[in-house]
C-alpha cells in the first residue's frame, strides 16, 4: 500500500511541477522540487506506515530536513534567473519544448526520486527498536549533510563576491573535492539506507544508494556542470587536474 501511495504522490508532485514550469516558461522548476518530493513521500510513508515510531521519526526528520533545506538553497540561488542551460540543452531542439519536459525531464526524474526514496518507504514499515547501525546511519547522514551545506554556503559566498567572477572556487572544503555538495547529498542517502538495514527489508535498498551515487558522480550532476564550467571558467581545467572529482581527497601537486 506505502509503495502504491508514494508512486501516485510523486505523480502528482511531478504534474503539478509541470504545470506550473509551462506558466512561467522555466522548468528548472523541478530542481527546487526535488528536495520537497522526497520530503512528500517521507510524510505520506510515516503517516501509512506501521513500523517503530521512533525509526519513522527519525527518517522523517532526516529526509525533510534535507529536502527542504536543498529546496530553500536552490529557491534562493534561482531568484531572478533565467532557465537552466541543462535543460535549454535538452529541450532547445525539440519543436514542443514542454511535451517533451514530460518523457526527457519529469519522467526520469520522478523515476530516480521513486527508486532512491526506496530506503525511507521501507523503513517506515520495519518492528524492533534504533540500533547501533542506524546510529552510523545517522552518523553518516550528519557528515553528509554538512558536507553539503558548507559547501552550498561557501559557494553561495564565492559567486556574491564580486571579485571572484570567471575565478574558481578552490578553498574550503571545494579544495579535497569538485563537488562537496554532491558528495554530501550521496553520504545522505547512504546515511538513510543504513537505518533502513538495521532489518532484513531495508537491506534489499541498497541499489537506491547506489543509484543515487552514480547519478551524480557519473551521469548527470557533475559531468554535465564540469562540462558547462569547462568552456566559461579559463581556470578549471586546472582545478580539475588537481582537485579529487567527488570524493574528498588532498590536492594533488602540479
Amino acid at each position: 500500500m506505502t509503495f502504491l501511495v508514494c508512486a501516485v504522490a510523486v505523480v502528482i508532485v511531478l504534474a503539478a511541477t509541470w504545470t506550473a514550469a509551462v506558466r512561467i516558461g522555466r522548468h528548472s522548476v523541478i530542481d527546487v522540487v526535488w528536495g520537497l518530493g522526497f520530503t512528500v513521500i517521507a510524510l505520506i510513508a510515516f503517516v501509512i506506515g506501521d513500523g517503530d515510531l521512533a525509526r519513522r521519526l527519525l527518517v522523517l526528520a532526516l529526509t525533510a530536513i534535507w529536502g527542504v533545506r536543498l529546496a530553500l538553497h536552490i529557491a534562493r540561488r534561482s531568484v531572478g534567473a533565467g532557465e537552466d542551460p541543462r535543460y535549454e540543452r535538452i529541450l532547445g531542439r525539440h519543436p514542443d519544448p514542454d511535451t517533451a519536459a514530460i518523457t526527457k525531464v519529469y519522467l526520469p526524474q520522478g523515476v530516480v526520486m521513486y527508486f532512491v526514496s526506496l530506503p525511507v518507504q521501507v523503513a517506515m514499515g520495519e518492528q524492533g527498536g534504533l540500533g547501533p547501525l542506524a546510529w552510523i546511519g545517522v552518523a553518516v547522514w550528519l557528515a553528509g549533510f554538512a558536507f553539503e551545506a558548507i559547501g552550498d554556503w561557501q559557494l553561495t559566498r564565492f559567486r556574491a563576491d564580486p571579485d571572484s567572477k570567471g575565478k574558481v572556487l578552490d578553498t574550503g572544503l571545494w579544495r579535497y573535492t569538485r563537488h562537496p555538495n554532491y558528495f554530501g547529498d550521496a553520504l545522505v542517502w547512504w546515511g538513510l539506507f543504513l537505518i533502513a538495514a538495521e532489518h532484513w527489508p531495508g537491506v534489499l535498498t541498497f541499489l537506491s544508494p547506489v543509484a543515487m551515487t552514480y547519478f551524480l558522480a557519473g551521469k548527470t550532476g557533475k559531468p554535465l556542470l564540469e562540462k558547462q564550467l569547462t568552456r566559461t571558467r579559463p581556470g578549471y581545467a586546472d582545478y580539475v587536474e588537481r582537485t579529487s572529482g567527488f570524493v574528498p581527497l588532498p590536492p594533488k601537486k602540479h
